[in-house]
């Protein structure tokens, strides 16, 4: 059960990542009113600064996604060590 509990955490990992994709990419989009300097569309003029920046909000908040998953998938590896114990 312990590899079911892994796999269900990567892919709400997955999930939770490209959700966050999609969003940094919408508020980004919406504050800046250009699109997410991503490197896809070549025709799009960026700055140094505003691609650092992208980096940087994108990289911050794929580290707070996983960490968050991470954590959930401890807990419930503890929550159902303890259900069998209990059992």
């Amino acid at each position: 059960m312990n590899l079911f509990i892994k796999l269900l955490g990567t892919g709400i990992s997955l999930a939770a990542g490209f959700v966050g994709t999609k969003v940094v990419n919408t508020v980004w989009e919406k504050s800046t009113g250009r699109k997410p300097p991503t490197g896809k569309h070549e025709d799009t003029p960026t700055s140094l600064r505003s691609a650092l920046t992208f980096a940087l909000i994108s990289a911050s908040v794929s580290t707070i996604i996983q960490v968050l998953a991470n954590r959930g998938t401890q807990r419930a590896i503890t929550r159902f060590a303890k259900t069998q114990d209990i059992v």
